[in-house]
């Protein structure tokens, strides 16, 4: 009998211990983060819960994080500029590097069109205030074009794809994994990439209250996330399976993306807020932000130490 009642309370203190349990609710991309955290093997002793949410693009996300329905995630500078300037109460905590070939203006196989010479005048598809945005603005003023010089179309990632392949819009500017998708599966040519163009940055962001509240578990967080990161350098298969088998779309893609992208997490360091100002600049200059804002002030650089153990730096 008194064994009975040991093992009941025993029971009940491991339910209590449960529901005591801190949610850390985070937001991807596309799979992006989970994916490569169960490739490495890294969420295997979490000590709180990961509540993952699946968002198609940064601008929901980021839509997300402000009404406070998660408490990190994973998104570009370009959209993150977009969210500050906006005053989302949001801070960048780590970095992501990474070559800037993903980021691309895609046309169709058969496209007439060569170069970013040939989209004078032409209809490219993006999101308002994405990456791809960002990417041709950047391509506009290296080509000392003006914002009438080309026709940008906004809309969704699904979207884009649909008008994309119907043939209603001539190019589109997206990111990975939509660009390797697209190259993969069908055929489709980059005709300008990011790479010296745009500084190619990327941010896991979190709120102000989550930092505040959930500290330790964004701190644990991101050195597994900067784990799984470094690991991935060398085990591009194996990450690919993960993420192909997590998307359900064949891992070719994956290793497309992954073999050129060469991601790794990285500190909020003094280079980090230089490009950050470089593209809060840029959406100044072309007049989409409604306030100028310091990269300086929308970061948050304590998580350092936690992203230099997991990075192995």
């Amino acid at each position: 009998m008194i064994r009975l009642i040991v093992a009941a309370a025993l029971a009940l203190a491991a339910i209590d211990a449960a529901s005591a349990q801190t949610t850390l609710r985070v937001g991807d991309q596309k799979g992006n983060s989970q994916a490569v955290m169960e490739a490495a093997g890294v969420l295997k002793d979490v000590p709180y819960r990961i509540e993952w949410k699946e968002f198609a693009a940064a601008a929901p996300l980021l839509e997300a994080l402000g009404a406070g329905a998660i408490d990190t995630g994973l998104v570009g500078d370009a959209p993150f500029t977009f969210a500050a300037a906006a005053n989302v109460p949001v801070k960048a905590i780590a970095a992501v590097r990474q070559s800037g070939e993903g980021l691309a203006v895609l046309v169709p196989e058969n496209s007439a069109i060569k170069s970013f010479d040939d989209l004078r005048g032409k209809k490219i598809a993006t999101g308002r205030g994405s990456i791809g945005h960002q990417l041709i603005l950047a391509a506009l003023e290296s080509h000392g074009w003006k914002a009438t010089d080309v026709q940008i179309v906004f809309l969704a990632p699904s979207d884009a794809k649909v008008a994309y392949t119907q043939g209603s819009v001539d190019a589109w500017s997206t990111w990975e994994p939509y660009v390797s998708q697209e190259e993969v599966l069908f055929k489709s040519r980059r005709v300008v990439t990011a790479d010296g163009i745009t500084p190619g940055l990327g941010f896991q962001v979190a709120t102000p209250d989550a930092i505040k509240a959930k500290r330790a578990e964004l701190e644990d967080f991101v050195r597994r996330l900067a784990t799984a990161r470094a690991w991935s350098q060398n085990n591009v298969a194996g990450y690919a399976a993960t993420w192909g088998k997590l998307m359900n779309i064949p891992p070719a893609v994956a290793v497309n993306w992954l073999t050129r992208a060469k991601i790794r997490i990285a500190p909020i360091d003094d280079s980090v807020v230089a490009d950050e100002q470089k593209t809060i600049d840029l959406y100044d200059r072309w007049g989409l932000i409604r306030q100028k804002v310091n990269a300086a002030d929308i970061v948050d650089r304590s998580f350092g130490a936690a992203v230099e153990k997991g990075a192995g730096l």
